[in-house]
């Protein structure tokens, strides 16, 4: 492939691809080409970019993909304001579209943190129930880390009798797990649809964080034709195990598209749903003030010990300021590097041990703007160092970018506008002196440069992201996604 008047920075080049890598860069009607000229006659495809910018392919370090793939299917009630708003969407989409029996109604997307009246199973059942009496119903929230059950759905999942009808945490994940009982074949044609989603916005691979041992279904989807991304697959402590067992080490790459991806523990919970596990108490709780640990202490430090020992790269979910400081503890204490996923809360202290423990800060900038009223409520005076950018690459920090999808959008260009502008829906900007930079961004979201030997995922855009508004970031047109020199999505 030769692409002709590309822009890459402030030059007019043209890149030649060989063999899925980065040939040659320059320009070849002045001789200043750069790079292995012996086959430079022999590209199958050649394209005019006019002046088109090009960058690195990009990805989202941080996704669940099934999860996606079905929130994109069930009843989105994210933009509801109270229990009975997000009961009165669902009764609409069941009223127009009735479930087959033996089905479980699912919603998705609900956020309770400032709502006037909690949800309970009673809600659900006087408006619902009207238009489908004794159907179990299951609202996900917009964290995942609640789950609001009517009577029906409480029963059928075990939890007949619950006072309210919301479960939190690990009762939250047996009802998700339950919930993933779409067969294979149609699981597998949903993501594809949304890879292909993901590719015309530039993403060229993902870390996949979904909640069973993904590696097997990925290594299954790839053998019968699944190349839109590269997935790093990850996997939780209920696979440790059988990982260990098999052998497995994190960055072992089991074909040209999958490499097995870092164990994940979630060590406390989240904003939303207040279990973030928090240095002072959220105002108003009485049960688990300061949040909750999912994981105590000592059996963090056990757990990461054993998979460093087996060659398992960590990341650690932490999102309150108390959880990141054990996670960096424990981080310290084992001596291995990883990844701490979200990281929204942190003590100024602790900026500076990311960089100097060799942790990264896998963040997702969007969760600022969904949470930036909830931040403001429950963590009260303490939101300048609350979903921090600009503080921790100042102290040194790698940063990685990702989305959290069905969390947030998967897409690149949602993270990096709310990256840069800190902003969505014509507010003000939240916390402004923790924007960053467009090619900060950028960089945070890539894994290869455009340069010669390198691999050749690249994205061919529409527009210079340098020269539009945050705003217009969010919808940043992307012309075509190149990954390992062929054409994943292709306007040209």
């Amino acid at each position: 492939m030769l692409l002709r008047n590309a822009r890459l920075g402030d030059r007019a080049v043209d890149i030649r691809i060989e063999g899925g890598r980065t040939a040659e860069i320059g320009r070849r009607d002045d001789d200043r080409l750069i790079g292995d000229r012996s086959n430079e006659d022999t590209a199958d495809l050649e394209l005019d970019l006019d002046g088109r910018p090009v960058i690195p392919g990009l990805w989202d370090e941080h996704v669940h993909f099934s999860q996606w793939a079905m929130s994109l299917r069930r009843v989105d009630v994210q933009h509801a304001d109270s229990p009975e708003a997000a009961a009165a969407i669902v009764a609409d989409a069941v009223a127009a579209n009735p479930p087959a029996p033996g089905s479980v109604v699912v919603g998705t997307g609900f956020r309770p943190g400032l709502w006037s009246r909690q949800p309970t199973f009673a809600v659900l059942d006087a408006i619902v129930g009207v238009v489908a009496a004794n159907v179990p119903v299951v609202l996900i929230s917009g964290d995942v880390h609640s789950v609001w059950l009517n009577s029906a759905a409480l029963s059928v999942h075990g939890f007949a009798g619950h006072p309210t009808g919301v479960l939190v945490e690990d009762d939250c994940w047996a009802v998700l797990k339950a919930l993933d009982d779409v067969p294979a074949d149609v699981l597998d044609a949903w993501l594809t649809d949304a890879a292909s989603a993901a590719a015309a916005r530039g993403i060229v691979g993902i870390t996949d964080l979904e909640f069973s041992l993904n590696l097997d279904h990925w290594q299954r989807r790839m053998a019968a034709g699944f190349d839109t991304l590269r997935v790093d697959a990850g996997f939780y402590t209920e696979h440790l195990d059988e990982v260990i067992g098999r052998g497995l080490k994190s960055g072992q790459r089991l074909n040209d598209l999958l490499t097995v991806g870092p164990y994940k523990i979630i060590s406390d919970g989240s904003l939303n749903t207040r279990t973030a596990f928090c240095v002072d108490p959220y105002p108003g709780l009485t049960e688990h003030p300061h949040g909750m640990l999912n994981v105590r202490s000592d059996e963090l430090r056990q757990l990461m010990s054993r998979a460093t020992d087996a060659g398992l790269r960590m990341a650690v979910h932490a999102i309150g300021d108390e959880a990141n400081r054990l996670a960096l503890d424990a981080f310290e204490a084992i001596g291995c590097g990883g990844r701490i996923e979200h990281a929204q809360l942190l003590r100024a202290e602790d900026l500076a041990r990311f960089a100097a423990l060799g942790v990264e800060a896998s963040v997702q900038p969007e969760h600022a703007m969904d949470d930036r009223d909830v931040a403001d409520h429950y963590w009260a005076g303490r939101t300048d160092r609350a979903f921090v950018l600009r503080s921790l690459i100042d102290a040194g920090a790698r940063v990685r970018l990702g989305s959290d999808a069905p969390v947030a959008p998967l897409d690149p260009w949602v993270s990096i506008a709310a990256a840069v502008g800190r902003t969505r829906d014509g507010r003000e900007p939240w916390h402004a002196e923790q924007a960053i930079t467009v090619d900060q961004a950028i960089e945070a979201s890539v894994r290869s440069a455009v340069a010669v030997g390198e691999v050749a995922d690249l994205v061919v855009l529409d527009a210079d992201p340098h020269t539009v508004s945050a705003t217009q970031l969010r919808t940043m047109p992307v012309a075509a996604t190149v990954l390992a020199g062929r054409f994943t999505f292709n306007t040209l």
